[in-house]
């Protein structure tokens, strides 16, 4: 089965925990992730905004280290499509341009109600919030997925963290459906 590609909008890129998951789940080959230098710039100023301790400098580090883990990700040359879109929020069409050209038929997102299924299905996209999208990846690919959420696990060291304490941040950012699901697979996290 060939993987999706997936535009991941800003917010599902600000919380630490979920954009590492979508990262180690991509780099799994479940899908390829996609954004643009606009997307960065939304979640990088947000957190900058939000935590004083990280500033623009570590922000832009995060970025680095994304670019290098999926080096295909990042969607250029989508601009002059914005113009010609209609979405709730103006400021979201940038989202969409990336996906038709990207050619990409999902946008992940918190934010369902910018992202209107009539409009988007205009581009053959569709939106789907992280926790649907994620649960959809699991039951497709078990192993696969339990195996990027391990390798996730173990590179968390200051602190490390268990199993339950994983899955308890996973719930924490809205993933219900897909902590659900991963209990039975426990042992394999």
């Amino acid at each position: 089965m060939l993987s999706p590609v997936a535009v991941c909008d800003a917010c599902v890129l600000y919380p630490a925990p979920l954009r590492s998951l979508l990262i180690h789940v991509s780099r799994a080959g479940l899908f390829k992730a996609r954004w643009t230098n606009t997307i960065h710039e939304e979640w990088m100023r947000s957190i900058v905004r939000e935590y004083p301790d990280i500033n623009r400098r570590k922000a832009e580090r995060v970025r680095e280290l994304m670019s290098a883990a999926i080096p295909d990700s990042l969607v250029t040359g989508y601009e002059d499509l914005i113009d010609s879109l209609s979405l709730p929020d103006p400021n979201d069409r940038h989202v969409l341009a990336a996906a038709i050209r990207e050619r990409s038929t999902l946008i992940i997102t918190f934010n369902l109600r910018d992202f209107p299924a009539a409009e988007l299905s205009r581009f053959n996209v569709m939106a789907l919030g992280p926790d649907e999208f994620l649960a959809a990846l699991l039951d497709q690919d078990p192993t696969s997925f339990c195996s990027a959420i391990r390798g996730q696990r173990e590179e968390l060291r200051n602190p490390p963290k268990s199993v339950d304490e994983v899955l308890a941040t996973f719930h924490k950012q809205g993933l219900v459906k897909t902590v659900a699901r991963l209990r039975p697979f426990s042992d394999l996290l």
